[in-house]
């Protein structure tokens, strides 16, 4: 069969390593990977020449305020962001939106609102709240890749978190089910004590970064995640004997260092727990964020120095197996800039048309390479929401979704050319840039250009 398009480079990322090849694409999949002049001659070619060609980015922790806040992020508007950035597969959050997606009918309302809107693929991730046990199934049912829950106050009324009994009960109706179940990993405990001895001392000064540090202690996560190994060893014991080895929990936007060894544990003890970060806790630290800067706000917060060299040596050991965005936008309003207060700023940080760039940026400076780098934002966030045979990998019969990016090309930058204003990057001086991004053989973004519309798909559980 001739190919629609050959896309063929000096450096295309496969799994068998960096190498010049040819990826033949037939009917928007992979069919074939060729040396790199083995092209037939009436077949269209796209030649990235030194450029590389890379999977594109996968990423399973995006926010998509649509429907409700659609000021703070539509699927329009996150879609083009990603392509621009390399990225060709999102995974909506399911809170923010109102409804939050917790039922099968507010799913089905994020998906009316988003088809016809996206530039690239997008699927959806299911929320577990106190009391909607009995909808797990359902939203299984209607596709959701699995599902969220927060161990602490979210930051919206409408997306309540679950207390230890709520989490029990939960994980045993996905282990039913064979779900994944993702957790915001901070317990409220720690915090609500950091709080009252601030209150209780001198005046905290609410620009100071450090005093919004102080009020999310490492000790919510540490707590957090050895609650989750306890849950898992308790569940793993009653299901024994049965088809199911137990619930598989993966930590999300993991910023403790302390709770590394915890992690480690899991691991050896055979306990399904895998863990994320996101570009911002791996590029700066609370030392140098100034003063008033709430873009640099998240939860859990950005930690030291110390802290962030910690986690990348957890990602280099697999310890954190993948590096995901975590793009929470909000209206500029809510950032208060104009206060510079940390503690009613709203937590989230955009930065979803930049992860590629800032991960090759802080990817070289420690040594690590362009295998790497496909492993962590392409492979392994595609594997944790079981796409692997469709996404995140250059192979045969994966999905033709490629990013043409230059990673010698420097750049500062510029609000102005962002989806997203409003972002703690900005004036930051990065390598890599995005050139041309395609979703399954179709040119995207090429240039700053959107040529092919709005063509991505909805993405459901058993139907990628």
């Amino acid at each position: 069969m001739t190919p629609d398009i050959i896309i063929r480079g000096e450096r295309v990322v496969t799994t068998a390593g960096v190498h010049p090849a040819s990826i033949h694409v037939c009917d928007g999949v992979i069919a074939a990977i060729k040396a790199r002049d083995e092209v037939p001659g009436e077949c269209a070619v796209f030649d990235a020449g030194r450029s590389v060609v890379m999977p594109v980015l996968v990423d399973t922790h995006v926010h998509i305020n649509e429907p409700g806040r659609t000021n703070w992020e539509g699927f329009e508007t996150a879609t083009r962001a990603a392509a621009a950035g390399g990225v060709t597969t999102l995974v909506d959050m399911p809170l923010n939106s109102i409804p939050a997606t917790t039922t099968r009918e507010s799913l089905e309302a994020k998906i009316a609102a988003a088809k016809g809107h996206c530039w690239v693929d997008v699927g959806f991730w299911g929320g577990v709240v106190p009391g909607n046990t009995p909808q797990l199934r359902r939203l299984w049912d209607a596709g959701v890749l699995g599902f969220k829950c927060f161990l602490i106050h979210s930051g919206v009324d409408e997306f309540c978190h679950v207390a230890e009994v709520d989490l029990e009960t939960a994980l045993a109706e996905l282990t039913a089910l064979g779900a994944v179940l993702i957790v915001h990993a901070e317990v409220p405990g720690p915090i609500d004590e950091a709080l009252r001895k601030q209150a209780a001392g001198a005046a905290s000064d609410p620009r100071r970064y450090s005093t919004f540090l102080e009020s999310r202690p490492r000790e919510a996560e540490n707590e957090a995640v050895a609650l989750l190994m306890r849950l898992l060893q308790r569940l793993a014991r009653t299901v024994r004997g049965t088809p199911h080895a137990g619930p598989w929990v993966h930590v999300v936007h993991h910023s403790s260092a302390d709770a590394l060894p915890l992690l480690r544990k899991a691991r050896a003890d055979g306990l399904p727990i895998t863990a994320e970060t996101c570009p911002h806790y791996l590029r700066f630290a609370a030392e140098e964020i100034p003063d008033g800067a709430t873009e640099f706000k998240c939860c859990p917060p950005i930690r030291e120095r110390e802290n962030r060299e910690l986690l990348w040596a957890a990602l280099s050991e697999g310890l954190i197996e993948m590096v995901v965005s975590d793009h929470s936008p909000c209206p500029p309003e809510l950032k208060l800039r104009e206060f510079g207060d940390f503690m009613r700023a709203w937590g989230g940080i955009s930065s979803l048309q930049l992860r590629l760039p800032v991960m090759w940026t802080e990817a070289q400076r420690r040594g690590y390479g362009l295998r790497e780098l496909a492993k962590w934002l392409c492979s392994a966030p595609a594997g944790l929401v079981r796409l692997r045979d469709h996404k995140g990998s250059i192979s045969p019969g994966c999905d033709a979704d490629l990013v043409v990016w230059n990673p010698e090309a420097s750049f500062r930058v510029d609000s102005a050319t962002l989806h997203h204003k409003l972002t703690p990057y900005a004036g930051e001086v990065l390598s890599g840039i995005v050139e041309t991004t395609f979703l399954r053989g179709r040119k995207i973004y090429d240039g700053g250009q959107f040529p092919a519309g709005p063509i991505g798909a909805m993405l459901k559980r058993g139907n990628p």
